[in-house]
């Protein structure tokens, strides 16, 4: 699954669109300074569900860490889940 993102400096997020332009799924982040963002929110869409659409999701967020030297700090739900379970993530864990 492709996704886009968006970033204005104060938030951002990653997500994919159907063929009709709806959005399908979702990650979003908002600054929490120069060095670290706050996962706050994940949504897929029920028609995806079950597919690891959110961990594409999380995954591509955390290249964008990893590239911009960033920590994430996850307050949504599924980021803190998957941050604990997950110990190859610990390199982004803010």
């Amino acid at each position: 699954m492709q996704f886009q993102h968006q970033d204005n400096g104060q938030n951002g997020e990653f997500f994919s669109l159907n063929e009709s332009g709806e959005r399908i799924a979702e990650i979003s982040y908002v600054w929490s300074n120069d060095q670290q963002i706050i996962a706050n929110h994940t949504w897929v869409d029920h028609s995806l569900r079950g597919q690891g659409v959110a961990r594409q999701l999380l995954d591509a967020l955390v290249a964008f860490a990893r590239e911009k030297h960033l920590k994430i700090i996850g307050t949504c739900s599924y980021v803190e889940l998957i941050f604990k379970r997950d110990k190859s993530l610990a390199d982004v864990v803010g």
